[in-house]
């Protein structure tokens, strides 16, 4: 479903970004883990053609993210508040996001129906402006963004911070049920080694823009991980 080949990003004498090649295939649930600055971001942000890159190419669906936006009617994405249009309220920004799917204004109120218990009754109604809600509500917010449509391929980056322990269940037990979901390509990341093995059958461990692990999730890749993170402790 997404591929990457030769692909490099580097900016001034640094190389944040080393991937000779990657296949991410269609119904894969796919993590990413990795220390700040390891380049995660920066192959999300390839991925969704929101930077260029030094050589190589992304894509989607066998054809380039680059040269074509064919990916963009079946991908969602969460990586951060920039996503988001802060001076809208939460119902202003999903009514834009409906205008954009062709959505009916009905069709999208039970499509947030079913996201009731998410909000918690935080986020709509409150006659506030997206820019006044919480980090967490924030990012409730643009969770819901990428997940309200049912996109063939989700990208989340580090979707759990700063959201409240019921929360980050009900997160997960929606991710997990995409996971079963063989027509979804779910590609998240996290510094929670233990969100995203509990959720992805896939994990890939980037450090400093190049892939040293490339797993399939078992009874022993959480130790495995953990290891390797508690190296920098000694």
């Amino acid at each position: 479903m997404i591929t990457m080949n030769n692909l490099t990003k580097i900016y001034g004498s640094q190389t944040v970004l080393n991937v000779p090649e990657l296949n991410i295939e269609k119904g894969q649930s796919f993590g990413l883990v990795g220390n700040n600055g390891a380049g995660k971001t920066t192959m999300f942000s390839a991925i969704l053609d929101l930077i260029s890159v030094n050589t190589g190419d992304v894509k989607s669906d066998g054809k380039s993210v680059k040269l074509s936006e064919h990916w963009k009617p079946y991908t969602g994405s969460y990586l951060d508040e920039s996503f988001l249009i802060d001076y809208l309220t939460p119902e202003e920004y999903f009514e834009f996001l409906g205008s954009l799917h062709n959505i009916p204004d009905k069709e999208l109120k039970n499509l947030l129906e079913n996201y009731k218990d998410f909000f918690n009754g935080e986020v709509l109604g409150k006659k506030k402006y997206i820019r006044e809600l919480s980090k967490g509500n924030q990012k409730k917010v643009g969770i819901v963004g990428a997940l309200m449509f049912r996109p063939e391929v989700l990208i989340l980056d580090e979707p759990f911070p700063n959201l409240d322990p019921t929360t980050v269940m009900r997160l997960k037990n929606t991710l997990k049920e995409l996971k079963n979901d063989k027509n979804v390509t779910l590609v998240i990341s996290s510094h929670d080694l233990n969100h995203v093995t509990e959720v992805c059958d896939r994990i890939v461990l980037l450090e400093e823009g190049v892939i040293l692990k490339d797993i399939k999730t078992s009874d022993s890749t959480l130790a495995e991980l953990e290891e390797y993170f508690a190296r920098e402790l000694v």
